[in-house]
Formats: C-alpha cells, sequence, structure tokens
C-alpha cells in the first residue's frame, strides 16, 4: 500500500486546499500567545506600601510613617510594615517631629492590618491588588502562574489519550474562550484559581490539536513551513498583541474580557477546517479520507484518480489501536521518548521562566515584553531555515548549546551594564524559543501516524511539568540573582549532550507504522520480531508476547 504522501501527491503542496488549511490553522494559535502569558500583567506587582487611614498625622508624620528600607543598595519604602500607628498618633499629637526629636530606628513596627495602598502608575488594578497578594501571601503570586500551568499539565494528559482533529481543536478553543470570560466574575483568589486552571486546560489541547492536524494533512515543503514558522508566527503575533492590549487597558478584568471576546471570530472556521485523511487512513476509514482528498482535488481544481487509497484491512486497523502500547515498551523507541521528554522539559522550562521575566528586565513592563515576544519572530525564521536545510540533531543540539552558554554568561555582567545583561537574556530566549519550535517538528518525524498524537502530547506534558516550576524557578533569584540562569544554562547543556544519542529524521518520510520507526531507531533491529510481537499481543498470547519483549 503506498503511503498518504505519494497516494495524495495528485494535489500538489500549495493549492487552494493547502492555503486555506496552513492560514487557517496558523491563525487558531493567536489566541494561545495572547492567553497563556496574560499572567504577567494580570499577576504583576504593583509597587505598594501599608495603608495609613485618616489618622489626623502632621504632613512630616504621613511621610515618615513607612519604614525605609535597603534593598539591592537602593532605599524605598517599606511594603509589609509600618510604624505601629498608636504610637505615631500620639507622637504626632505631641508637635514631635521624626528625625529630629524622634529616632524613627527605635519605633516598634507592626505588619499592614489597615490593608496596603497601591501604586496604579503603571496599571489601574491586577489580582495582586484585587486580591492582597502581597506580604505573607505573596506566594500566592507565583503559584497562580504554576496554576494556569498545571490547567495546560492536565491539558496535556487529556490531549494524550484524545485523538487528533478538528472536534478535538474548537472543543478546546471554546474551553478556553469561554472560561477566559468567566475569570471577569472571579470573587476570590481561590475562585479566580479554578478558572485559570480549566482555562490552562484547553490552552495545550488547542495548540497541539492544532499543530498535529496541519502536519498530517500538509505535506513536503509546506508542512515543514507549517509547523516551524506557520503555527509559531501565529503563537507569535498573539504575544505581540498581548502588551498592546494590556497597555491600553489596565485593569485586569479589562484586558480578559479583551482577550476572551476574539474566539468567538473562529467559529466560522469549523466549515474549512477538514479531519486528518492521515488518521482516519490509520483507523481504517478509507471512504472518509478520500472524500476529504477528493474535496480538496477540486478546490485545486485537479482530476482525482478513481481509487485514491487501498482499503486497510481490519488488522492493519487493529495494530494502528496497539500502537501506544510501543511508546516505552522498546529499547530504542523507550530511550527515544526519555530523551525527547528531557529536551521538552529544559526547553519549556527556560521559555516560560524568561518569558515571565520580561516584567523585571525594564521599567516598561510593556516595552518589556513586546521585545520578548518579537524576539520570537526571528527565532521561528531561524528554526524554518534550520529544518530545511540542517539534520534535526545538529540544529537541537546548536540551539541548546547556544541557549546554555548566553545564559551561562550573564552572571559574569557587571551591574553597570545591565543593557548588555538584557541583550544576552534575549539571546538565550533566542536560542531556547528555537528549540522549542525545533522539537514539535522532530517529535512528530520520529513518530508513526498512529502514535503521533499521542507522543506529542506526551513529550509536551513533560515540557509542561518544567512550564509548572518556572514561576518558582524565577523567585530563587531572591536568594541569589543568577541562580536561575545557572540552572536553566545546565539543563540546556545535558540536554545538548543527550540530543545525540536521538535518532536522525531529516528529509526522511514520515513513519507510517510502528515497524518503520522501529527501523529507523536502529537498523541492527529485526523488524519480523516487532510484527510477531504485535501478533500475539492481539491474539491475546501474552506469554510469547512478554517473551518476545525482552528479547526486543
Amino acid at each position: 500500500m503506498k503511503d498518504y504522501d505519494e497516494s495524495s501527491a495528485f494535489l500538489g503542496q500549495w493549492g487552494c486546499f493547502q492555503q486555506v488549511v496552513f492560514f487557517v490553522l496558523a491563525a487558531s494559535t493567536i489566541p494561545n500567545g495572547s492567553g497563556v502569558f496574560s499572567i504577567v500583567f494580570l499577576a504583576d506587582i504593583p509597587r505598594h506600601h501599608c495603608l495609613v487611614p485618616d489618622a489626623n498625622l502632621t504632613e512630616d508624620w504621613l511621610n515618615a510613617v513607612i519604614p525605609i528600607e535597603v534593598t539591592d543598595g537602593e532605599e524605598e519604602r517599606s511594603s509589609c510594615s509600618r510604624y505601629r500607628l498608636d504610637v505615631v498618633k500620639n507622637l504626632s499629637s505631641q508637635g514631635l517631629i521624626p528625625g529630629r526629636d524622634i529616632n524613627l530606628t527605635q519605633l516598634e513596627q507592626e505588619s499592614c492590618v489597615d490593608g496596603w495602598s497601591y501604586s496604579k502608575d503603571i496599571y489601574q488594578s491586577t489580582i495582586v491588588s484585587e486580591f492582597d497578594l502581597v506580604c505573607s501571601e505573596q506566594w500566592k503570586q507565583p503559584f497562580t502562574s504554576t496554576v494556569v500551568f498545571l490547567g495546560v499539565l492536565i491539558g496535556s494528559f487529556i490531549q494524550d489519550s484524545s485523538q487528533t482533529g478538528k472536534t478535538v481543536l474548537f472543543a478546546t478553543m471554546a474551553v478556553q474562550t469561554v472560561f477566559t470570560f468567566v475569570q471577569i466574575f472571579s470573587s476570590s483568589w481561590l475562585m479566580l484559581c479554578v478558572l485559570l486552571f480549566i482555562a490552562g486546560m484547553g490552552q495545550i489541547s488547542n495548540y497541539v490539536s492544532g499543530f498535529v492536524l496541519g502536519i498530517e494533512i500538509l505535506t513536503g515543503s509546506v508542512r515543514v513551513l507549517f509547523s516551524s514558522m506557520g503555527v509559531c508566527l501565529g503563537y507569535a503575533v498573539g504575544y505581540m498583541m498581548l502588551p498592546l492590549f494590556a497597555y491600553y487597558l489596565r485593569n485586569w478584568k479589562s484586558l480578559l474580557l479583551a482577550l476572551s471576546l476574539p474566539g468567538l471570530a473562529y467559529i466560522p472556521l469549523w466549515w474549512l477546517i477538514p479531519e486528518s485523511p492521515r488518521w482516519l487512513l490509520s483507523q481504517g476509514r478509507v471512504e472518509e479520507a478520500e472524500a476529504i482528498v477528493r474535496k480538496a482535488a477540486r478546490w485545486n481544481k485537479v482530476e482525482a484518480p478513481q481509487v485514491i487509497f487501498e482499503k486497510c484491512s481490519s488488522h492493519v486497523s487493529l495494530l494502528c489501536l496497539n500502537y501506544f502500547n510501543f511508546l516505552l515498551r522498546t529499547n530504542n523507541i523507550r530511550n527515544t521518548t526519555l530523551i525527547l521528554g528531557l529536551v521538552w522539559f529544559t526547553l519549556s522550562t527556560g521559555y516560560f521562566g524568561l518569558s515571565l521575566n520580561t516584567s523585571r528586565l525594564h521599567a516598561d513592563p510593556y516595552l518589556s515584553c513586546f521585545i520578548s515576544a518579537a524576539v520570537e519572530v526571528p527565532a521561528y525564521i531561524a528554526c524554518w531555515l534550520a529544518l530545511q536545510y540542517i539534520p534535526r540533531r545538529v540544529s537541537t543540539i546548536c540551539v541548546l548549546l547556544l541557549g546554555g552558554v548566553s545564559l551561562y554568561l550573564i552572571q559574569l555582567i557587571p551591574q553597570s551594564l545591565q543593557s548588555l545583561s538584557v541583550a544576552l537574556e534575549m539571546l538565550g530566549k533566542f536560542g531556547i524559543t528555537s528549540g522549542s519550535s525545533l522539537m514539535y517538528s522532530y517529535t512528530a518525524e520520529l513518530y508513526p501516524t498512529g502514535l503521533r498524537n499521542t507522543a506529542t502530547g506526551t513529550c509536551t506534558t513533560l515540557a509542561r511539568v518544567g512550564s509548572c516550576i518556572a514561576p518558582f524557578l524565577l523567585q530563587l533569584s531572591l536568594d541569589f540573582k543568577n541562580l536561575p540562569y545557572i540552572i536553566l544554562g545546565t539543563l540546556c547543556v545535558v540536554s545538548a549532550f543527550a540530543t545525540l544519542f536521538l535518532p536522525e529524521s531529516f528529509r526522511r518520510p514520515l513513519p507510517e507504522t510502528i515497524q518503520q520507526m522501529h527501523k529507523r531507531g536502529s537498523e541492527y533491529t529485526d523488524t519480523m520480531e516487532v510484527q510477531k510481537h504485535i501478533y500475539y499481543e492481539v491474539r491475546g498470547d501474552y506469554l510469547q508476547s512478554l517473551t518476545l519483549y525482552f528479547a526486543l
């Protein structure tokens, strides 16, 4: 039986059908870019200090009631304490002047028992000022970001167990849109976290479904262009739009409303996006796959042959259902999965860690976020060029080392050259972003059709573990400023070494069966033994299957 690429070659690579699929699926990722990083603005911490209620204090005491602390060599007002208000009232009523008549360092301090006053220089409100996520409650601020990524993590598990297709794509887009909107009505931090968690579940499933759908429908160089630039640039456009929305909508509820409403524009796309013919074939649904390809032929104004695909036997269809068992079953495929998991974990930790750090790079968080987003455009272009001309292993190793070395060098830059540190951090993000985009294509090219969506979902699940810890990784800078960069740089170097043991997929056709993947991983594998192993397992002869399993 001919493979899908060969059977559908008469369609060409860039007809009307492929153009619609390319641009519509690329556009479907725009809400992902703006949605996942909205937490940068929603949960940013405005300058704040203890609220001092109207207490009949003199102007001198109003200015002195908040203690002055030294942080990183600079004096600033305390965020979490004030001088005892009853003592200050008494001293003020006596006409004493702070600093002249009273030594302020000897006054007793107290916590912000009356709440906080938040600066509105940058934000009108954030969830931090709404729910007072500061001082003793400050741990909730990074945990809020982690909740989003925990939702993304669970979404990855759901993606593992689901099939690819437009039903999953649109269902997860609906979850993302609806629950982003409902967050506006949160009456407590706990309620907000629950809604953020559910919205996060739709984030990754939406992205992965759209990615896999495109990579299975498109062929040849167009598939490479879609996987490395099309879907990624859609994501980057959404990311770059985020600081623009946030700049003009500085209230967190207004920002959420603006980010949720565009999701309604995607409803008409249901009638433009087809199901994956490649996946339908793997399930033995030949007639449905042929109907889609014949429709594509009409769109492209080409004539389809009388018979496009041969009938799949029920035995082949049954084998497709058993592909999942091989994700960690045989040695070379298990090693491939584990190494890919490490690389995905590293890239995700680095990508989200550096992206969430944008509010600390510059005094203007909107400019910082835009720069961080804009860096992704050349990163995706570089990834596309690498996918076109450079073997996958070499590309992956190079971007990992670029990211790792750049982050290592940051600790050598003196404080006076802050702009150089920012440049190195953006160079590190350039490498890590290129690697993240590259790994989607690399992973999809290594696994067969029946396992591709599951494998991609599994790798993204491991990646989301990294994104969950990224917000707390940034908190390590409070103890040692460069520690997050050292950890991320080390992970990149270790992952680059591990990539040496991955199989190559450059300019090779997508594997259609588990046997083809097995042969790619090891030239010395006896494919007939793999076939027998599947055959015995399908028949329920588990003793023979187990014997052959250890032989592999």
